[in-house]
């Protein structure tokens, strides 16, 4: 035959088709000869289809399919039957039928790949990477592509039906030093002169709102040169949204309603709105993170006033030199052991804490190395304020409070996922407001920005940056779900004195502020209107609207940990006539590149 385009995709084929003669394009899964008949489940994007080929229906077909193996691509030609009722099969959509081929011509044939094409395989991530497009061949990794687009989508929809306008911003920009390092472009045309590709377009989208735009949206690209992690790669893609005129208590419903569109389009979820309110303290207090998952308890409970006085000295000392002590209940866990309790003492160590202390409740006992140290009545009082039941194990940091907060923190959420106490079907979305405008930096002995430079602080804290900036507060707001943050918006500072009195409070020089920021500064003499905005991390909801934990799984071509790109083999070196033309060398030796 001569090769036709498929009148219905693999996938699609049903009984409604049971009779009709159709062409399929697509590739092979599995063949399998049984009794001289060849079998095929033949696969393309919708799903499998199984084909059939026996000399009774044409010889030439029955010969040609005999020499197909897996992942040839194939066009075919046959009749849609039923299977036999003891043939079906319930796994599959097109379960109840199969085509029995007529015509075929082998388009391209195939090496053995070197992991099955399937969603359950067994092989090593790095293999995955190196031959990404087999692996995009994965049922569930198209299913991600096709969710990631049809989000993207749904985002555009809802924002181009609230009159938003979607504008792209450059990606070659000038480099700032606030925030993570910059990916940079060496200029050819300006010698000794380079550009940065964008953290995000926040400058840019600013601007936008300075030329009247008043709503402008992008699914933005965006670059950072920063450690990696499970969830974060060196270039991601943010939904990026400003507007002009409107207050935090219109951007933020308004946000709600875009984000319950868009798990309604993709996933068929209902999301219920209002989002529930944290300020940044009581995330802290009770969760011990800014980006809290509340679809479970265990919650940090203060007990300095209980263990201030007590005969437990570390308590004590902890308390009387400023910081606290709280603890938080791991029900069911009064049966662990001595090593278990260490372990989980050695976790809380990666996030500042000396020790972790333990008290545990089993068998009408009181245990635990501390125990001794404190009176009936003072135990009486902990197991009233934990909630502590028979076989419940209570787990105390002493510390400065950030150190408290991070290690019970990561503590709570380590032991809600092992001990089966996330609802994982749960969508639980909040938002924390009230951050601190600024926190001071202990090693550049400074204050820097909790969220940017360029966050309006509430109104009736302006008075602060004279006396007391760490007591500012930030008109921000950051939308958590599920413990992630999904992003982080904030109304932006529109007056040029408020924005050099901004840098002043981060250490910039009034040379330095010029420097970087002349234009934005510039920009607001010229009747700049009162505006804020968010931005979405794209690839982080997809993640999450997946059942994913790792973003990779839902990038088409990600980076590895270490920033690389295994199929294509970046970065790499250039040749030395390229970096001539840039004027630039590089200044690694070959032992370095050897350790790198």
């Amino acid at each position: 035959m001569s090769w036709q385009y498929r009148t219905v995709h693999g996938g699609e084929v049903t009984t409604a088709h049971v009779g009709q003669e159709v062409v399929l394009n697509g590739w092979v899964q599995k063949r399998r000869d049984l009794g001289g008949v060849i079998f095929i489940d033949f696969r393309d994007r919708t799903g499998i289809v199984q084909i059939v080929f026996n000399p009774e229906y044409n010889k030439e077909a029955w010969e040609a399919a005999d020499k197909v193996r897996s992942e040839y691509v194939l066009v075919v030609k046959g009749k849609v039957v039923n299977r036999a009722p003891e043939a079906v099969n319930p796994k599959l959509k097109t379960g109840e039928v199969e085509v029995h081929i007529s015509e075929i011509e082998i388009l391209n044939d195939a090496k053995t790949p070197p992991f099955l094409i399937e969603d359950e395989i067994d092989v090593d991530e790095q293999v995955r990477l190196k031959y990404r497009y087999l692996d995009l061949r994965r049922p569930e990794m198209q299913r991600s592509l096709i969710l990631r687009s049809k989000a993207a989508k749904a985002f555009r929809d809802y924002l181009d039906e609230n009159n938003f306008v979607e504008v792209e911003t450059p990606i070659l920009q000038k480099s700032t030093p606030e925030g993570a390092r910059d990916y940079l472009v060496p200029s050819r045309v300006h010698p000794g002169e380079f550009y940065a590709l964008p953290q995000s377009p926040q400058l840019f989208k600013q601007l936008l709102m300075v030329s009247g735009l008043e709503r402008y949206y992008q699914i933005a690209r965006c670059f950072r040169d920063e450690d990696l992690r499970a969830d974060r790669q060196p270039e991601f893609t943010q939904v990026d949204i400003e507007t002009s005129f409107l207050s935090m208590e219109e951007i933020l419903p308004m946000m709600e309603k875009m984000v319950a569109h868009v798990f309604k389009q993709t996933v068929g979820v209902d999301v219920p709105t209002p989002f529930p309110r944290l300020t940044y303290a009581d995330a802290m207090a009770r969760y011990g993170s800014d980006k809290p998952d509340v679809r479970f308890g265990m919650e940090l409970t203060d007990v300095s006033d209980l263990v201030a006085t007590s005969d437990f000295k570390v308590f004590a000392a902890a308390v009387a030199g400023g910081g606290q002590v709280k603890a938080i209940n791991a029900k069911g866990c009064g049966h662990y052991s001595r090593k278990e309790a260490d372990d989980l003492g050695k976790f809380a160590s990666r996030y500042g804490a000396k020790g972790l202390a333990w008290i545990g409740f089993k068998d009408g006992e009181v245990k635990g190395p501390i125990a001794k140290f404190f009176k009936e009545e003072e135990l009486n009082e902990m197991k009233a304020r934990l909630a502590v039941e028979e076989g419940d194990l209570l787990l105390f940091v002493a510390d400065k409070p950030k150190v408290v907060a991070d290690a019970l923190g990561a503590l709570r959420s380590k032991l809600g996922a092992e001990l089966g106490l996330i609802d994982q079907s749960q969508f639980a979305f909040l938002w924390v407001v009230d951050f601190p405008l600024v926190e001071w930096d202990e090693d550049a002995k400074r204050y820097v920005a909790l969220h940017h430079p360029f966050t309006r602080p509430k109104d009736e804290d302006l008075h602060l940056f004279d006396t007391d900036p760490g007591q500012m507060r930030a008109q921000a707001y950051d939308m958590v779900l599920n413990g992630y943050e999904l992003g982080g918006g904030s109304m932006r500072i529109f007056k040029r004195e408020v924005q050099e009195k901004m840098f002043t409070t981060l250490g910039f020089t009034q040379e330095e502020a010029r420097k970087q920021f002349g234009f934005l500064m510039d920009a607001f003499e010229y009747g700049t209107p009162p505006h804020g905005g968010i931005a979405l991390g794209l690839d982080r909801l997809i993640m999450l609207l997946a059942g994913r934990t790792n973003l990779r799984e839902v990038i088409a071509f990600p980076k590895t940990a270490s920033a690389s790109d295994l199929m294509v083999n970046a970065p790499d070196v250039v040749d030395g006539k390229q970096l001539k033309e840039l004027s630039i060398a590089t200044v690694v030796t070959e032992e370095e590149k050897g350790e790198a």
